[in-house]
């Protein structure tokens, strides 16, 4: 990949970015995202790595919240769900806001450099909770316009739990008989670079971080509604118990 020239602050604290772009499909429509390499080299480094190595292929959504949030990078499904093989975690690089449209990098509670291969769209202006808790959650790329169509298709499906699926009414998401398959899942087909100009994404703007060096806002509460903190394996047990032949 070539290496990327550093872009000029804008006088107004927005950056000026040139960035790599990523085309993410999946069985919802096509994800394009314009990835912030300048600002945060590590954390885009760190997810091309896996988008390099295919592990985002045949992965799926495991998580999405109204008008919050909608998380993927960690599962597969085939009878079950599958973590996938994670690499050492990246350090954290809060430099960014969480504003609506953005990429960030999911984290364990409690731990601002623990982030491996998940990652989140913010679906709305979340920086006041996740710029500065936990350290501040790493902004690394945002969506491009014609994308927020998918995020809303997605965000518009029936939810069993925080899990979004297909041709699932509410009351199966409630009977021991319901089976889960990868069907009935968002799924990630693959993630690949559809674009390493410097100069592809030349007019991009994000929005910098401001709260997490400010004395004056208080810490947000990793245990509160917003946290981005894995308990996966609790919200997902439920359809490992449930499933049938």
């Amino acid at each position: 990949m070539k290496k990327l020239l550093l872009g000029s602050l804008l006088a107004t604290a927005a950056f000026a970015s040139n960035a790599t772009v990523v085309e993410m499909q999946t069985s919802q429509g096509t994800i394009k995202i314009d990835l912030f390499d300048q600002q945060t080299p590590k954390t885009v480094a760190n997810f091309l790595t896996y988008v390099e190595s295919e592990a985002y292929h045949q992965t799926v959504i495991h998580r999405s919240l109204e008008n919050f949030i909608i998380q993927g990078g960690g599962f597969t499904f085939t009878d079950d769900f599958q973590a996938i093989e994670t690499s050492p975690a990246v350090a954290n690089e809060p430099v960014l806001s969480n504003v609506k449209g953005t990429v960030a990098m999911a984290k364990v509670g409690g731990n601002p450099n623990s982030a491996t291969s998940q990652w989140f769209f913010n679906l709305k202006d979340n920086s006041a909770n996740l710029d500065k808790q936990n350290g501040g959650f790493t902004v690394f790329g945002q969506i491009t316009a014609d994308s927020y169509a998918v995020l809303d298709k997605i965000s518009a499906l029936v939810h069993c739990g925080e899990i979004p699926v297909v041709n699932i009414t509410k009351e199966q998401c409630a009977s021991a008989d319901t089976t889960l398959a990868i069907t009935n899942l968002v799924s990630i087909n693959s993630v690949v670079v559809l674009d390493d100009d410097p100069n592809s994404s030349a007019n991009l703007s994000p929005k910098e971080n401001t709260l997490i060096n400010d004395p004056t806002q208080p810490d947000a509460d990793d245990n509160s509604s917003g946290s981005m903190s894995w308990l996966l394996p609790l919200l997902l047990l439920g359809f490992n118990r449930r499933r049938a032949a």
